[in-house]
């Protein structure tokens, strides 16, 4: 194969990451908290764009699904690792640059740098040998590096950059120091007065006492006397100074666009494998999902809501993980129960689920089977606006209206708890509308509800409850069952509301 990124299989599949917004359901399921805490230790790579791009055929998500498997091994990821490091010192060496006016250490930082490159790009293919590599990218990428490496042009880069650095290191000077005034002149075999200086004054020292230690900073800057001082050396060795000049011009483009692209391309991996490491730590489990494009029998173990699971790992709390499964006709599960069960956080997961497997992440839980949609909706509340003079079941019935227009036989939907601003019996007659044109479009959906009768609305439609302690019913358990709906989740509700809870009167007889 013909290597052109680490990321997409085809060069087609190229995105201009300035242009890039976050999709606008991320908010609602949290994806946008999620993916800043992934990528919050990698902002030198500007990696958030790369996950709000999803994938939109399966072999492109194979292809980052088997590159991902493989940079699962810690061993290979820290080869990844180690070279990524050295590219990032290369970076801070030309940008070091920027702080220096004094032509010879500009040259010197850029020599540095290429310096650090031919190494780093040297040992990666070294090291890459050393694995048998199964994923087409980072095949391909060997590949690259091979050809790459036997080119005349690296191979003299490497050359002239071992020999300037020879070169350099081999000029010897004396420095003459009289008063205000300093002479820089050739060296002539004299002796070495730092050391003499060390061995008299060594008698005096005394490693017990730090009374007379002067600590004294690291200073990446340079004064106008040493600038003066270098520009003496070069005059004193004109051919080697001559030849640093040379090497900054002649090799200014020495960066290969693969590899840079490689190095930063390959930290989207690194970011997201790294996240997972303390969910592993605290017994969670990913798996590679399978996907399909054409059935839409959907399914999911031990699945939890990543966002939240962050939360609750740093809170020291135990994450609940809940299952699912759509098969045959079934395409909308219909979550009820009381309020604070877990109903939301499942529907999140749901959403999660599907488009981070979008972008060929692993995803959270095992044996997981889902469809590749073209397109992900959300309906979730939202806060009553005043700017647009909509109250919230007008605000909702747009929305919904918005959604419905753009679905496809292929979307995915996850509504959280609509038309909860209405009577009871309007947010029926309503949510069975949109039901009812969901259904006409077989499409996937979830949909979070008070209202138990949704819950066995069609033959598409399957009830999950979010379960309450068996014998303290006011405490939630955030496990679902797929199950009929139990009647309770509106009457809890209503109680909620009125004050008429076992809490509530429990707390009044206290009083």
């Amino acid at each position: 194969m013909t290597f052109h990124s680490i990321l997409f299989n085809e060069p087609t599949g190229d995105l201009d990451a300035d242009k890039l917004e976050a999709p606008p359901f991320f908010h609602d399921l949290n994806l946008d908290q999620l993916i800043t805490r992934i990528t919050a230790d990698f902002e030198e790579y500007g990696l958030a764009p790369f996950y709000y791009a999803r994938l939109n055929e399966l072999d492109a998500i194979a292809y980052r699904q088997e590159i991902m498997q493989e940079l699962d091994d810690k061993t290979l990821m820290q080869c990844i690792r180690a070279f990524s490091a050295k590219m990032s010192v290369m970076r801070q060496r030309l940008n070091q640059r920027k702080r220096f006016d004094y032509k010879y250490t500009i040259e010197r930082l850029f020599l540095e740098a290429v310096e650090i490159y031919c190494e780093a790009v040297d040992h990666l293919l070294q090291d890459l040998n050393a694995f048998d590599l199964q994923s087409r990218g980072l095949r391909g990428f060997r590949e690259y590096l091979e050809q790459y490496c036997a080119l005349d042009s690296f191979r003299n880069l490497v050359t002239e950059t071992e020999k300037l650095k020879r070169d350099l290191s081999a000029i010897r000077y004396c420095l003459l120091i009289n008063g205000n005034s300093v002479t820089v002149r050739r060296y002539k075999e004299e002796p070495d007065y730092s050391v003499a200086v060390e061995e008299t004054f060594e008698k005096f020292r005394d490693p017990s006492s730090n009374r007379y230690r002067l600590e004294v900073r690291d200073w990446e800057g340079m004064n106008h006397v040493e600038a003066e001082i270098q520009t003496g050396i070069a005059l004193l060795n004109p051919e080697v100074f001559r030849s640093l000049e040379s090497f900054s011009v002649s090799h200014a483009q020495y960066l290969d666009e693969k590899i840079s692209r490689f190095d930063q391309e390959v930290q989207f991996y690194i970011a997201y494998l790294t996240y997972l490491e303390k969910f592993r730590r605290a017994g969670l489990s990913f798996s590679r999902p399978e996907l399909s494009q054409t059935s839409k029998e959907v399914k999911g173990y031990k699945t939890f809501d990543f966002a939240l699971a962050g939360n609750l790992i740093e809170a020291k709390t135990a994450v609940v993980c809940n299952d699912f499964f759509l098969q045959g006709a079934e395409r909308i599960l219909v979550v009820s129960g009381p309020n604070q069960g877990g109903k939301t956080t499942f529907a999140r997961t749901f959403g999660q689920l599907h488009y981070l497997a979008s972008l060929g992440c692993f995803v959270p839980g095992e044996k997981i089977r889902l469809f590749l949609c073209d397109r992900l909706f959300t309906h979730f509340e939202r806060e009553e606006d005043i700017s647009n003079l909509r109250g919230r079941l007008q605000d909702d019935l747009f929305r919904i209206h918005q959604i419905l227009q753009q679905v496809t036989p292929n979307s995915v939907l996850v509504m959280n708890e609509i038309f909860s601003s209405t009577t009871l019996k309007d947010a029926i007659y309503l949510s069975k509308k949109i039901l009812s044109k969901i259904s006409a479009l077989d499409l996937l959906a979830v949909c979070v509800t008070f209202l138990d009768e949704l819950a066995s609305f069609n033959e598409k439609t399957v009830s999950m409850v979010s379960i309450v302690d068996a014998d303290n019913p006011a405490v939630r358990t955030y496990k679902l069952e797929r199950r009929p709906a139990d009647g309770l989740a509106y009457a809890l509700a209503i109680a909620e509301k009125y004050q008429v809870t076992y809490e509530w009167i429990k707390e009044r007889m206290k009083t």
